[in-house]
């Protein structure tokens, strides 16, 4: 059964489906944290990209206020803010601002990488030689500003004093180490680069420091999962997410196509393998099928928290994917 001591949180890119537009899947977004706090999901993080045709969440924080004035318990956090794109004091006063509207709600998750092609980064104002080698010394920055007492002269109003908990994010051993030296949470990307994870995690663990955030390693292991009546329709929803996964790592970014059958017969060997791989830290099938892959994983790993991602095309089946889920979360709890 899928383990009750396992939290589940959900992380959305709010989606952009072909055939639609950013103001509906904003829509989606809002009714999947509703959902999602009704069932019991303890999270909802939306992540930061910039110029990607089919992810419309690219400003993370108003996107973000939307989703906490239309929920009222559910922690609502960025899965992540990519710092360097941003000066600290900036992100500190916009999760101050978060942090004063939805009191207690707020989770910051920070990540090193531009959420963007080298174009866009540079869109973005960044200095790209230098900014992810700053990023342990903006982090640091960045907790000072929301700190009680801040070192730095300059102040964020809101902001200081507020200590919105930080969260590490990463798809290597990098972020791992930057966690545990600071003693806060861990977040791994292994929904869509599982290489490094169990390296990552080995490392987190070991090298953990107690801080004032936390006093023991939390590792939270995003996982994507497709439930759905059958194992047949699981696999045909699931290939919407597949095909914008090739499409993607093939320089080919676009919206999330509608699913199609029999997609892993149409495509060959080396899409077939970089399919595999991401899989290998996924689930999709039945609830009976998606239960018996949720256990081994969290066996294998040891995950203390799952960040649950869904790329479904369909809103009303992926919203379906989430509550078979919980379901089954809460079957175990009996």
């Amino acid at each position: 059964m899928v383990s009750t001591s396992t939290p589940l949180s959900i992380l959305d890119l709010s989606p952009i489906t072909e055939g639609s537009d950013a103001g509906q899947s904003f829509r989606n977004s809002l009714s999947l944290a509703q959902l999602g706090e009704k069932l019991g999901y303890r999270r909802y993080w939306l992540a930061e990209h910039h110029g990607m045709p089919g992810i419309a969440s690219a400003a993370t924080a108003v996107l973000l206020a939307y989703i906490g004035a239309g929920t009222s318990s559910i922690r609502i956090g960025a899965g992540g803010v990519m710092l360097p794109n941003h000066p600290p004091l900036v992100i500190a006063e916009q999760f101050g601002t978060l942090e004063s509207l939805y009191p207690g709600r707020v989770d910051l998750g920070l990540g090193r990488a531009p959420g963007s092609d080298q174009r866009t980064a540079q869109a973005l104002r960044r200095n790209l030689e230098s900014d992810s080698d700053q990023f342990p010394q903006d982090v640091v920055e960045l907790m000072d500003f929301m700190s009680k007492e801040p070192r730095q002269v300059v102040r964020a109003v809101p902001g200081q004093g507020l200590e919105v908990p930080v969260w590490i994010l990463g798809s290597s051993t990098f972020g791992a180490q930057l966690a545990a030296h600071l003693g806060l949470p861990y977040a791994f990307a292994s929904h869509f680069a599982p290489q490094q994870m169990m390296q990552a995690i080995r490392i987190y663990r070991e090298t953990f420091k107690p801080s004032a955030q936390l006093q023991k390693p939390h590792v939270m292991l995003g996982f994507n999962v497709f439930v759905a009546d059958t194992d047949a329709e699981a696999e045909f929803r699931a290939s919407s997410w597949q095909q914008a996964f090739v499409n993607l790592r093939s320089g080919r970014p676009g919206r999330l196509p509608p699913p199609v059958e029999g997609y892993r017969q149409r495509v060959g060997a080396s899409e077939n393998a970089l399919l595999d791989s991401v899989l290998s830290c996924s689930a999709v099938g039945s609830p009976e099928t998606v239960r018996a892959g949720v256990d081994a994983f969290i066996a294998r790993t040891g995950a203390d928290e799952l960040m649950i991602t869904s790329q479904v095309f369909d809103h009303a089946a992926r919203l379906r994917s989430y509550e078979l889920l919980a379901g089954l979360h809460e079957t175990a709890a009996a």
